[in-house]
């Protein structure tokens, strides 16, 4: 059975534009996908995606409505990914473990290389929110 991962992402939305970050590290290094991260025992989602932004951004943020729960099977584990709506509270972004970072527009969207699991979030963005 695989291991499974539960994780936090954050579709920062600013001026119709989403917020898109690039691997540095790992298996999946210079692929692009939502910033965000492992969920610590106890917190809330919500809790968690503030305290991964603050740490991979720099960046403080308001969490808003549940986009979407992803759960996608990679080959080495099984990830459960909720994905929340958020805005940011001011423009100051540092890039503390990504390669790169841009804001997409809606024609944009699939200019980059996304995560398999972050693909189904486009793909559910295309369709409602921006």
């Amino acid at each position: 059975m695989l291991k499974s991962i539960e994780v936090v992402a954050a579709v920062i939305v600013r001026d119709g534009s989403l917020f898109a970050t690039q691997r540095g590290y790992g298996d999946f290094k210079d692929m692009w996908e939502f910033p965000g991260g492992k969920m610590e025992r106890g917190e809330t989602p919500q809790d968690a995606l503030v305290r991964e932004i603050r740490e991979e951004l720099d960046a403080e943020i308001t969490v808003g409505d549940l986009i979407k729960t992803v759960e996608y099977d990679y080959p080495a584990f099984h990830l459960k990914m909720h994905c929340f709506l958020c805005s940011l509270k001011s423009d100051d972004i540092v890039l503390k473990e990504h390669e790169a970072a841009r804001w997409l527009s809606k024609k944009d969207l699939r200019s980059v290389n996304w995560l398999p699991a972050d693909l189904s979030v486009i793909e559910t963005l295309e369709q409602s929110l921006i």
